[in-house]
């Protein structure tokens, strides 16, 4: 995947390339017309390889566009750069919840906010129709004051309508996957809400749920391991937090939340 440089449209000045991915670039760029810096996510070459891709790019980031909710990251602009789509969001230079969980398990009192803000954010995007997909610490932004943003709606729901035409595999991240996720199975909400337990999960006791040395071994501990305890894992973790682990992590979906 080519990096940005330069002035791209007139208007985005290429300043850095600060992330990269298996679907995407991301650059730090001045938008020099509303003189602001910005991120703008390039796309992978593979995912416009079929032609009817540019049209549902554009339809589902015209729907999410839409979103308006304070723990989401906001898509402020899209286009098409040397053949692949990019989408322009603000910059946020204060870090990932992947950052920060570098340094050790958040205190239960930390992980209760995030989530609470978290849960929030999915809940509105859930009555719009709109499922995330990938949720996972370097998806969730976090401000100078600590709040959390839930970035890349809709990316992952691009990449696999893409791949179920060209027959490869599931799109997702293996550790933060439901199991009718990492079976290629149809998803909505309870997905995410699986997905967000493991970020939970994962805050509270320091540690995954699933671990293994290869993505397949992880996909299959999702489909076929029992959840090991959170408390066996952090003693101190209080019982009513575990028991909502527990029941967002229930293999069957519709034995978990009704909704975040």
């Amino acid at each position: 995947m080519s990096a940005l440089l330069g002035l791209i449209q007139g208007r985005y000045y290429i300043l850095d390339q600060i992330g990269r991915g298996g679907m995407t670039t991301v650059h730090k760029a001045l938008d020099l017309q509303e003189d602001r810096e910005v991120a703008i996510k390039l796309l992978a070459p593979y995912l416009v390889k079929e032609p009817k891709f540019k049209a549902r790019f554009e339809r589902e980031v015209e729907v999410l566009r839409q979103l308006e909710h304070p723990n989401i990251v906001p898509i402020l602009n899209f286009g098409e750069h040397e053949g692949s789509p990019f989408i322009v969001m603000p910059f946020v230079s204060t870090g990932t919840l992947a950052d920060k969980l570098k340094s050790g398990p958040l205190t239960p009192q930390e992980g209760a906010r995030l989530m609470s803000e978290l849960s929030g954010a999915l809940a509105y995007a859930h009555e719009q129709g709109i499922v995330h997909r990938d949720i996972k610490p370097s998806n969730i932004l976090l401000d100078e004051q600590g709040t959390a943003m839930l970035s890349d709606f809709g990316l992952a729901h691009l990449a696999d309508a893409q791949e179920s035409l060209t027959g490869s595999a599931v799109i997702g991240t293996p550790a933060y996957m439901s199991p009718e996720q990492c079976q290629g199975s149809p998803i909505d909400a309870r997905s995410d809400q699986y997905s967000l337990g493991v970020v939970l999960y994962q805050l509270t006791t320091g540690y995954l749920p699933y671990e293994s040395d290869t993505p397949m071994g992880v996909v299959l501990k999702h489909i076929n391991e029992p959840l090991p305890r959170p408390r066996d894992l952090n003693p101190n973790l209080p019982a009513p937090i575990e028991a909502v682990l527990i029941k967002a992590l229930a293999k069957n979906p519709a034995h978990r939340y009704p909704t975040v």
